[in-house]
């Protein structure tokens, strides 16, 4: 299973689209096999969806996005596990024993737009 999560400092960013980087995991059966941090390619209306799509990835690690975000990733069959927090590994951990559950979106967008609107409240930036 390959996943994406929103990384910021080493933990999980609590907006996906915003984060500085994302670190990129395969997993097998209930072992990380593989790690890499790359840098955010880009926040456009769309694009992380595609781009996660073409990766291959299966789910995305979030502690919050959009509601439009949440609708694309959908429509490319991506699990989206919102409301996550904390360092990277123990994410992962959790998510390798089956343990690790999503919740609700940390970021809150009052239309349902992005950031840059001046709409969303996530708590981390003030932008």
């Amino acid at each position: 299973m390959k996943v994406a999560v929103s990384t910021e400092n080493g933990n999980v960013s609590p907006h996906f689209g915003r984060c500085p980087e994302f670190t990129l995991v395969e997993i097998d059966g209930d072992k990380v096999v593989k790690k890499e941090i790359i840098p955010n390619p880009g926040h456009a209306p769309g694009f992380l969806p595609q781009y996660f799509g073409e990766m291959g990835i299966e789910a995305v690690i979030a502690g919050g996005a959009g509601q439009r975000a949440q609708m694309l990733f959908a429509e490319k069959n991506i699990q989206l596990i919102l409301g996550a927090t904390g360092d990277i590994d123990g994410v992962l951990e959790l998510l390798c024993k089956g343990e690790l559950e999503g919740g609700e979106s940390l970021c809150s967008h009052a239309d349902g737009g992005g950031h840059g609107d001046g709409t969303h409240s996530c708590g981390k930036h003030d932008e």
